[in-house]
């Protein structure tokens, strides 16, 4: 019965061979999730998917495999989710367990906003991954000494800070989106994002808010036409922006930089000094956050 044993086990390890997945694959797979909780966290999907990629073996480790845990995220705190226990640092250490590997993104998201030694995090520009990368190390999400260039090196050659260029425009064009859908930006702000031949009083009916509110929220005369891909803030946009600067690229004009960021277009000018109607060159630096200082 020896020969039984055998072949079962060769056939185990088949089956663990065949259910793994490369690394372009789980790229492809989660790169998606990665933009979303960007643009609803502020955590750079290039940050997440590099260190998905690492604490979860490209999602072949045992604890993604067994818990849907692709963060290495440990049961400290107030967690009261499901548990898997996981030899660690030390032997027979507590991590949470998730339905899906949706749910352990979210988490992760929720863990680094939540968590008071990350919050300088969120201070840095979403685009600057090597901070984010140094931060997370000194904040000691990992004890590798090396965590931070692990991480930089996964980006770099992997190209996954392609991702934390795609704006909330963009990325809700590139996809099917439900005209009803709401999403939420890095500010927190609530906004949806114009479908084709979209009509205000279509607006109205799926927001269930006024267009004179909408129109006055998104700095709109009564008789401005909608347009495809146009972001309309269901909420009053903000006073600061979430990142510090932007370079202004070919195309954009001062609204459509206060529209990208929720920021209100007053307080654009304002923060740089600039009079209104003024438009910015193509490549200069705006202020997103802080007043400009004088020359």
């Amino acid at each position: 019965m020896k020969w039984i044993t055998t072949f079962l086990m060769f056939l185990s390890i088949l089956c663990v061979q065949a259910e793994r997945i490369t690394r372009s694959e789980y790229i492809a797979k989660y790169k998606d999730i990665a933009i979303q909780e960007m643009n609803e966290f502020g955590i750079p999907a290039s940050i997440t998917l590099a260190q998905g990629i690492l604490e979860s073996g490209d999602g072949n480790s045992e604890l993604a495999q067994k818990a849907n845990n692709h963060f290495g995220i440990k049961c400290r705190g107030d967690w009261t989710g499901k548990k898997v226990y996981h030899d660690d640092d030390r032997k027979g250490e507590c991590f949470r367990k998730y339905d899906s590997p949706l749910e352990s993104y979210r988490d992760h998201s929720v863990f680094l906003r939540s968590g008071q030694r990350y919050a300088f995090l969120f201070e840095l520009e979403p685009t600057d991954y090597k901070s984010w990368a140094k931060g997370l190390k000194k904040a000691g999400y990992a004890t590798n000494p090396k965590y931070d260039d692990l991480l930089i090196r996964l980006i770099e050659e992997n190209h996954l800070h392609q991702y934390d260029l795609i704006d909330l425009a963009q990325e809700a064009s590139d996809t099917e989106i439900n005209p009803a859908q709401i999403f939420v930006s890095d500010n927190n702000l609530e906004y949806i994002v114009v479908a084709e031949e979209t009509s205000w009083q279509e607006v109205e009916e799926l927001t269930g808010k006024s267009v004179r509110k909408i129109q006055r929220w998104n700095e709109l005369r009564y008789d401005d036409v909608l347009t495809k891909d146009q972001i309309l803030y269901l909420r009053k946009k903000r006073d600061r922006a979430k990142i510090k600067k932007h370079r202004v690229q070919v195309g954009e004009d001062m609204y459509s930089i206060s529209q990208r960021y929720g920021l209100k277009l007053h307080r654009l000018y304002k923060l740089n000094r600039m009079n209104p109607g003024e438009q910015p060159e193509v490549g200069e630096v705006l202020n997103l956050r802080w007043k400009r200082k004088r020359n």
